[in-house]
């Protein structure tokens, strides 16, 4: 079923959310950010250890996605969430990803311990 007109914005909107964290760089930055009320550039940097210019690219993606805001204060740049939902979201997605993981690992466990197949390496 094709969107409304007074649809398609929304989803638009929600798909450019998740551009914003379609990397997993991005999604560390948020984490970092989520654990404190803002963290510097220079922490940042060193906390993920990307090169000023890739750390200011995907600032850029988050901040064009209206995850995060800067403020300049003297020479250093501080970033926060900026929305505290967005931790609430990623705290979320980890516990989805973890029950994924685990269901995959559970069926994995019971591949393992069918019968072997006549020929087979493993």
């Amino acid at each position: 079923m094709p969107l409304s007109p007074n649809e398609r914005p929304l989803y638009e909107v929600k798909a450019n959310l998740f551009k914003g964290l379609a990397h997993p760089l991005r999604i560390r930055i948020l984490e970092l950010l989520s654990a404190s009320p803002e963290v510097s550039v220079a922490v940042l940097q060193e906390e993920t250890g990307l090169a000023n210019p890739h750390l200011s690219q995907h600032l850029a993606v988050l901040r064009r996605h209206r995850l995060v805001v800067s403020e300049r204060r003297a020479s250093h740049v501080f970033y926060r969430l900026a929305d505290g939902r967005t931790a609430q979201l990623l705290a979320v997605a980890r516990a989805l990803l973890l029950g994924i993981l685990e269901a995959d690992g559970a069926l994995l466990d019971e591949a393992r311990g069918l019968p072997d197949v006549a020929g087979s390496a493993g």
